[in-house]
């Protein structure tokens, strides 16, 4: 993609400099590094406009596809052009129609969703949130909860998991794995009132604003005992 390109488009403009400027990247092993490191992040913002982990990936590999190929000794901000890339890639799925399946994560609506929701709709997926949060603590270990509602819910790379978690990578694939057999098997135990409620509010704060940290404080405690 050209520079010319990148400004016609607009969206990206704020973040090329102009063309007599010194170049500020070149080669792409370093454009590689760039977006390995914003990776992450591009997935989530996608993924609070689709509320898709499968959707977001689709527009995150759409974003490299389109960084590979521009000009982008002319961009100025690179972590912040990615973003916004993810941003317009997601609004431009969700707006096609091409982003209807239900998922887990698919409250409450995010940025660029329709917000004239039914109240009657609202009520129910909220009522579908606190029903599978009651099951995740019913048939869940604190780790297989952290590390499923992390990757499968939220995309998180599973080395950023395992960081977080302070288990291996190879841990946290058999948290994640061991997750999907014990939520449809019948393992019971009892239910906090307390922490239901406090699972549901940092799950929804986490998909309205973006917000990670109250989710991650929440999975952590949880996981501590």
């Amino acid at each position: 993609m050209s520079a010319c390109v990148v400004e016609e488009r607009g969206y990206e403009a704020e973040y090329v400099v102009a063309h007599d400027a010194q170049p500020t990247m070149d080669d792409l092993d370093e454009a590689v590094a760039i977006f390995l490191g914003e990776r992450a992040r591009l997935t989530r913002i996608a993924y609070r406009i689709l509320h898709s982990v499968t959707e977001a990936e689709d527009v995150v590999q759409e974003v490299w596809l389109r960084w590979q190929k521009m000009d982008r000794t002319v961009v100025s901000n690179p972590p912040a052009l990615l973003a916004t890339m993810a941003n317009r890639f997601a609004i431009n799925v969700h707006q096609s129609a091409r982003c209807q399946r239900e998922t887990f994560g698919n409250y409450p609506a995010a940025e660029g969703a329709d917000t004239n929701t039914n109240p009657v709709s609202t009520v129910e997926r909220r009522e579908a949130l606190e029903e599978a949060v009651a099951i995740m603590l019913a048939r869940l270990t604190a780790g297989e909860r952290a590390a499923y509602v992390l990757r499968e819910v939220f995309g998180y790379p599973y080395e950023e998991i395992a960081e977080l978690l302070e288990v291996g990578a190879s841990n946290t694939r058999q948290l994640v794995c061991r997750a999907r057999r014990h939520l449809v098997g019948d393992r019971q135990a009892t239910v906090s009132p307390i922490r239901h409620r406090r699972f549901v509010r940092s799950l929804l704060s986490a998909t309205r604003s973006g917000d990670f940290a109250e989710l991650e404080e929440f999975l952590i405690e949880d996981l501590a005992g």
